[in-house]
This record gives structure tokens, C-alpha cells and sequence, in this order.
């Protein structure tokens, strides 16, 4: 049987289904302890004759601050709202959802439906979202099933994009959670979304579980593809090294493209992220494979430095180059300055695989002052080649990289050359050019 889910139509039902009244004071007191986890209260109100009816009620949150007049069902019927307006939920998905572990179960043991889905997902969807483990493990040991398909096509591991989210995916894997199963719209499996998330705790849980690390979606993006492809603030480019060095220990191909023909590198670069490029380098990435759109990697992190210059972009320019990576065009070179001129060091290891430059007056228009003044050294250091040529030493530095070619990181050690020459043959960054 495949593991993609079929999604079903919810079963459509007459409005008049839902009844409309002015909340009593009975009802009012239920909603106002479940949304503060007052557990005790709703005991007292559901062991009465009149609060039992309200263990499966649907409630329309849609204007819920205005407490004194919502809507809510006692038949407790599956329900398919036609208006967007209409926000339903139970009392299990404000329980689940919230983290109210000690009402949920209160609510189960009085017989709460957890199947109810009237907002086209389950309690369980919602408490997998919110990384209420304790709330997941009530759900699914009252029969909540682990593989449950929401409107969106969505089963509850695909809820799991949190790191708080962990121990829930743990208890619907040891209920019976299809490992690979496939979300609606967009194909994903759950080892997709924890790449997406950048989650190495539900990456090496799923890979435990047999997940598979070649299945694409409908971007045709590897797990891989997706961990190398979202975008990643600077606290988070550590999580997301560290699921593609777990994928790519468990076998995943550095050399599978997305719909574009983006490889993994390609997507590195563009989110700038320098230890996931050395990553997959040391793994065999191709340097200048290019994408559909006629970009190498060097061109994908070098539109990006100007807006994270703070990743240190320089390290991936530097990394690509010493691997063989074609260079920029030398007619190119006035405007990559213009954009990448908040980044000296990306400059500076770009321009040191060249062994001559032609610097203009454009050169020195590209660069504002305020620029400029702050990194006042690197650029008169730069703007001076205007007047002579580059040094010997960095001539000779040109000419042995030439005949290495990309295996300059793996031959350089082995020249048995001073470290400081290693380093400089290497493109050591030293924040001026000669």
C-alpha cells in the first residue's frame, strides 16, 4: 500500500446543526476553566447532569472575547463549515492545544470523542503542533489515531516543526505514525518538514524509523534539498548543519537537484550558511554544476552577502574557490563590489584569484564613504593596485593554485610548506590585498 495520504472530503452537514444561543452561567464557567487549565472546576460542572452534555461540544471562536455570546453545538456532530468566518473547536482541542494535560484527561475519561474534527483537524493535530507531549500520549492512548489526515492533508507528525515537538513524534511513532507518509499539498514527508525546521532530534528519529532520504516532493526537493533550502537566521544555521551532516550520514546524495536543478550547495550558498558548504564539499559537491536559471553556486552566495554579511559570506567564497569554482567575470567585478562592498573579506578572497586587476574610478565610485571610512584600510590598500601591479608573492601564489587546480585543499597539506605559506596558498583572509 502506498504511503501517501488519501485525503477525504469532511462529511457535510446543514447549518441548522449548530444552535445558537445567549451562554448561560453554567456554560460561561466550562469555557472560562478550560482556558485556564482549572481542572477541578470542570469536574464539578462536568459530573452534573447539564455539563456532561458539554464534553463534545463545538464551539465557534470566532469572536471569542466577546465571551458573552458564542455559538455551541451539544450534538457534538462532525461538522463542515461553509463560511471562513467560523472558527470551531471542542473542549479536547482547547485542552490539547494549550497543554492542559490534567483536563484533557478528565474529558477522555468522560468520554470525549477524539476523532472530532471540526475545524478539519483532530485534538491531536493540535497538540503536536503546540509540543504538548503529555497531551499526545492521553490522545492517542484513549484511541486517537497517530496517522489521522487533517483538511489540509496534513497527519500529526507533520505538526511536529518544533523542537518542543520531539517527544510528541516519539509517542506517534510507537503508536503506529507512518514514517514516510506524504502530506496532501505539498508531498512532504515528515523527514521533509524536520529538514524544513532544521530539527536533529526528529531527523535522527525518523531515520531511526526507516524514514526515506530520497523521497522528492512536489518541488522535487530530497530531504536535503529542503534542509539546504530554507531560509536561516544566524542562531539557526548550527541546527540545520547539523540535519544535513545526519542525513548525509545515512546515505543522502549531494548530487540530487530539485525541479530547478538547485543542488544542495546551491541552496547552501544562497542561505549562506559556511559550515553546511564545507559539509558538502567534503562530500563531493560540484562547484560550478549549474541550475536552470544559469547560476553556479559562487553566483548564488555572492547576490547574498549583501544581505548577510554577518553569516560570513567570505568563508564560502573562499571555500568555493579553493575547490575550483569558476570565477567571476573581471568586467563583473566593479559591480560584485557594489553590492558586496559591506563584506571586505568577501572581496578580498574574490579578488585573490586573480593574478592582475584593472581598477577604475569606478571601482572607488562603487564604494559609498560611510563604507568607506569603516573599512578605511582594506579599500586604500585595494584602491592602491590602481598604480602598480599585483606582488610577487601573490603572483606566485596564482600560478601554483593554476596547476592545482581543485585539488589545492587536499594537495596544499601535503607540499610540507610552513603553515603560515599553507594558509596563504589556502586564501587566508588578512584584511588587505598587495
Amino acid at each position: 500500500m502506498s504511503s501517501k495520504i488519501k485525503w477525504r472530503k469532511p462529511k457535510q452537514i446543514r447549518n441548522d446543526v449548530i444552535a445558537t444561543a445567549k451562554a448561560t452561567g453554567h456554560t460561561l464557567q466550562f469555557w472560562n476553566a478550560l482556558m485556564v487549565g482549572d481542572h477541578l472546576t470542570l469536574i464539578t460542572i462536568m459530573d452534573d447532569d447539564e455539563g456532561c452534555h458539554m464534553i463534545n461540544s463545538i464551539y465557534d471562536t470566532s469572536n471569542a472575547e466577546e465571551w458573552k455570546d458564542y455559538r455551541f453545538n451539544y450534538r457534538g456532530l462532525r461538522l463542515w463549515s461553509l463560511t471562513y468566518e467560523q472558527e470551531l473547536t471542542t473542549p479536547l482541542h482547547i485542552a490539547a492545544g494549550r497543554g492542559f494535560s490534567e483536563c484533557l484527561r478528565h474529558l477522555l475519561q468522560r468520554g470525549a470523542d477524539v476523532e472530532l474534527s471540526p475545524a478539519g483537524s483532530t485534538a491531536l493535530h493540535e497538540a503536536c503542533e503546540n509540543g504538548h507531549a503529555e497531551c499526545a500520549k492521553l490522545l492517542l492512548s484513549y484511541g486517537a489515531s497517530a496517522n489521522a489526515v487533517s483538511e489540509e492533508g496534513l497527519m500529526p507528525l507533520h505538526m511536529c516543526t518544533s523542537p518542543a515537538s520531539l517527544e510528541c513524534a516519539k509517542y506517534l511513532l510507537q503508536f503506529g505514525a507512518t514514517v514516510n507518509g506524504r502530506s496532501l499539498e505539498e508531498d512532504n514527508t515528515p523527514l521533509h518538514v524536520a529538514a524544513q525546521h532544521g530539527l536533529p532530534g526528529h531527523t535522527e528519529l525518523y531515520l531511526r524509523y526507516g524514514a526515506a532520504l530520497d523521497r522528492r516532493n512536489d518541488e522535487g526537493s530530497t530531504p536535503l534539498n529542503a534542509a539546504c533550502s530554507r531560509p536561516q537566521e544566524a542562531e539557526d544555521l548550527g541546527r540545520y548543519h547539523d540535519v544535513c551532516r545526519m542525513l548525509l550520514a545515512a546515505g543522502a546524495d549531494v548530487h540530487t537537484g530539485d525541479q530547478d536543478n538547485q543542488l544542495p550547495l546551491h541552496m547552501a550558498c544562497k542561505n549562506v550558511n559556511p559550515d553546511t558548504v564545507d559539509l558538502l564539499l567534503r562530500h563531493g559537491a560540484s562547484v560550478n554544476t549549474m541550475c536552470y536559471a544559469g547560476d553556479a553556486p559562487m553566483h548564488n552566495v555572492l547576490k547574498a552577502v549583501a544581505y548577510k554579511a554577518t553569516h560570513q559570506p567570505e568563508r564560502i567564497v573562499r571555500a568555493l574557490l579553493n575547490h575550483g569554482s569558476i570565477r567571476v567575470w573581471p568586467g563583473a567585478l566593479p559591480k560584485v563590489l557594489k553590492y558586496c562592498c559591506d563584506s571586505p573579506r568577501t572581496i578580498e578572497v574574490l579578488l585573490n584569484a586573480y593574478d592582475r586587476l584593472k581598477i577604475t574610478d569606478t571601482w572607488v565610485e562603487n564604494v559609498p564613504p560611510d563604507v568607506f571610512q569603516t573599512h578605511r584600510g582594506f579599500y586604500e590598500s585595494l584602491f592602491s593596485l590602481a598604480q602598480g601591479p599585483r606582488s610577487l608573492q601573490h603572483l606566485a601564489r596564482c600560478k601554483l593554485r593554476l596547476v592545482l587546480g581543485a585539488r589545492v585543499p587536499s594537495a596544499v597539506p601535503k607540499l610540507g610548506l610552513p603553515t603560515f605559506l599553507q594558509n596563504y596558498l589556502l586564501l587566508e583572509f588578512r584584511d588587505y590585498v598587495h
